[in-house]
């Protein structure tokens, strides 16, 4: 009955990418539902999230912030994600043998991208990009995520410099979406604050 709960849960975590969440998004769930089976202490929940992001192909990009300090590494892969619900399920060889399974299962329909850069930020410290351009009629979308638990915060404001999106809620994650009017360029301010100052991954469509 469990190997059915826990096939169950594997199956509503994928995405169907036809009609489903863009890379972007899945990104973001996938670290909020990684989260969430780490506190919890559920290994089902981190392999779920591990399987999202597995479903994902991040591309490096050349962008930076303006005067701001480069990270290492890269976003939190999906193998990291499995490693850690190894070591959540010890003892239960149900589910570590639904981790050996995701380890060697093909990728079916992988997206593209998100595009994403590795910055890095002092605890009270922040980045702001040089405008990046969006299209108009065209749902735009930026997340960042660190490793470390600390507090990050995302800020897009239009080139008046007026704000059109903000995810400020305590969380090592954050994500913003709009659908801009018309093309234009946006400013994209990343803010750490703390406790701990970490490296982040910023993500765009």
């Amino acid at each position: 009955m469990r190997r059915l709960i826990a096939v169950c849960v594997m199956s509503l975590a994928l995405p169907a990418w036809a009609e489903g969440p863009s890379p972007v998004k899945v990104a973001e769930l996938s670290a909020r539902l990684y989260a969430a089976g780490m506190t919890a202490g559920d290994p089902l929940l981190v392999l779920s999230a591990a399987k999202l992001r597995k479903g994902l192909a991040p591309v490096a990009g050349d962008r930076a912030a303006e005067g701001g300090m480069a990270g290492n590494g890269a976003p939190l892969g999906w193998e990291e994600m499995l490693a850690s619900a190894a070591d959540l399920a010890a003892g239960d060889d149900v589910v570590l043998g639904l981790i050996d399974d995701a380890k060697v299962e093909a990728n079916k329909g992988v997206a593209s991208g998100p595009v994403y850069n590795i910055g890095s930020l002092g605890n009270g410290k922040g980045d702001t990009y040089p405008p990046i351009e969006f299209r108009g009629g065209e749902y735009a979308e930026v997340y960042v995520e660190a490793k470390a638990a600390t507090n990050l915060n995302l800020g897009v404001y239009d080139d008046q410099g007026r704000l059109v999106c903000s995810d400020t809620d305590i969380s090592h994650i954050a994500y913003c979406g709009w659908t801009p009017a018309s093309a234009g360029s946006f400013t994209l301010k990343v803010d750490n604050k703390g406790p701990v100052g970490a490296d982040y991954a910023l993500m765009t469509n």
